[in-house]
C-alpha cells in the first residue's frame, strides 16, 4: 500500500469529516436537535482520540494560528493535562474544559475546521459495529435523549463505514511503521502538549 503525503491524506480526511457532518445533520434534523441554549458543554467531556492522521491534521490547523494564540492554547493544554491526571488518580472521570474552546458559554471551538471525529459525531444517537460483529450503541447526549424519549423510530447514525474509511486512511498515512508505533490514546490536550506526531 502506497503511503500518502500529508496533503493528500488531509484532503481525504476532510472528505470523511464532511460525510460525518452530513450523517449527523440527517439524524439531528428529524430529532430537532441543536446545541443552542444547551446548559451542558461537550467540550467538557473526556474524550480520547486514536489516530495519527487526525492528530497530524489537528496540528496542521494549530500551525496556522497566530503565535500568541497557539502559545495560549499550549498553556491551557498543560493545565488540562495536569487537572485530568489529578482527577484520574482520584478515580474520577475528568471534567475539564478542552483547551481549544475559546468561549466556554457558547462552546466555540478555536479550531473548528480541524476538529476531530468524536467532536463532530457526539450528540446524536449512533452505533458502531466492531470487527467481532458486536454492535455498540450510543443514545446521544442528555438533550438528545430528552428529545427522542417516546419516539418510535429514533434516527441513528451508523458510524461503521466512516470508521472503516478512517482506519484505511490511517494505514495509508502512517505506512508500514503503523504496527511498530505506540498506540494513540490521547486527549486533545495531550496531543497539543506532545506536539505533532512522530511517525518514525
Amino acid at each position: 500500500m502506497n503511503k500518502l503525503t500529508p496533503k493528500a491524506a488531509f484532503r481525504k480526511l476532510a472528505a470523511i469529516y464532511d460525510k460525518m457532518v452530513a450523517r449527523y445533520d440527517e439524524a439531528a434534523g428529524p430529532i430537532g436537535m441543536t446545541c443552542e441554549g444547551c446548559t451542558d458543554n461537550c467540550c467538557l467531556s473526556f474524550f480520547q482520540h486514536h489516530t495519527y492522521v487526525e492528530w497530524a491534521y489537528m496540528w496542521e490547523g494549530l500551525n496556522k494560528l497566530p503565535a500568541d494564540r497557539l502559545e495560549a492554547i499550549k498553556a491551557r493544554a498543560r493545565d488540562y493535562v495536569e487537572q485530568a491526571q489529578a482527577a484520574l488518580s482520584r478515580g474520577e472521570r475528568p471534567h475539564v474544559m478542552c483547551p481549544l474552546n475559546i468561549d466556554e458559554k457558547q462552546g466555540v471551538c478555536g479550531l473548528y475546521e480541524h476538529r476531530l471525529m468524536i467532536c463532530r459525531m457526539h450528540g446524536v444517537p449512533n452505533l458502531l459495529t466492531r470487527h467481532t460483529g458486536q454492535e455498540v450503541r450510543f443514545p446521544g447526549c442528555y438533550r438528545c435523549q430528552e428529545l427522542t424519549e417516546g419516539m418510535e423510530a429514533v434516527p441513528t447514525v451508523d458510524r461503521t463505514p466512516m470508521y472503516k474509511d478512517l482506519v484505511m486512511l490511517e494505514m495509508q498515512f502512517v505506512g508500514r511503521n503503523l504496527r511498530m508505533l505506540p498506540k494513540v490514546d490521547h486527549t486533545i490536550a495531550e496531543m497539543i502538549v506532545l506536539g505533532p506526531p512522530r511517525l518514525k
